[in-house]
């Protein structure tokens, strides 16, 4: 196998463990706005561990693109983009699984997920050299 569908793999699962992270901290902040309250010092210590699911959350998006321009090396852009977004399976299948994400599963979103699942397979497949028929 290719080294670079395994640094594709790796961030896509990167930017799953961002969004899930980014989502679980953003929730339990009491407000989400732009303000002065960012930098008080009271505020920030009472919201440190919604604060640091955030920073984990930016981590994993900055892994990701490293992992990312791994991937590039090593794999036709036209093939490793669409590899992304087995992120959005994964995002969706862990946002409908974990307890405290609480978000509904639906037959509509499970072929969503079934045809991206399908463009993926499609698009990763070998790639045959289109041939002229001869006149």
């Amino acid at each position: 196998m290719n080294k670079g569908y395994l640094w594709v793999l790796g961030s896509a699962l990167l930017v799953t463990v961002a969004q899930l992270s980014l989502k679980a901290g953003v929730v339990e902040l009491p407000s989400f706005s732009l303000g002065w309250h960012w930098l008080q010092l009271e505020w920030l210590a009472d919201n440190a561990a919604s604060l640091g699911v955030i920073f984990v959350g930016l981590v994993c998006y900055a892994l990701s693109m490293l992992c990312w321009l791994f991937a590039l090396k090593y794999i036709a852009l036209n093939k490793a983009y669409p590899l992304i977004s087995l992120s959005y399976v994964f995002v969706y299948i862990l946002a409908v699984v974990l307890p405290w994400s609480n978000e509904p599963a639906t037959a509509l979103k499970a072929a969503g997920i079934a045809f991206i699942l399908l463009g993926v397979w499609l698009i990763s497949r070998p790639s045959k050299p289109l041939t002229k028929k001869a006149k």
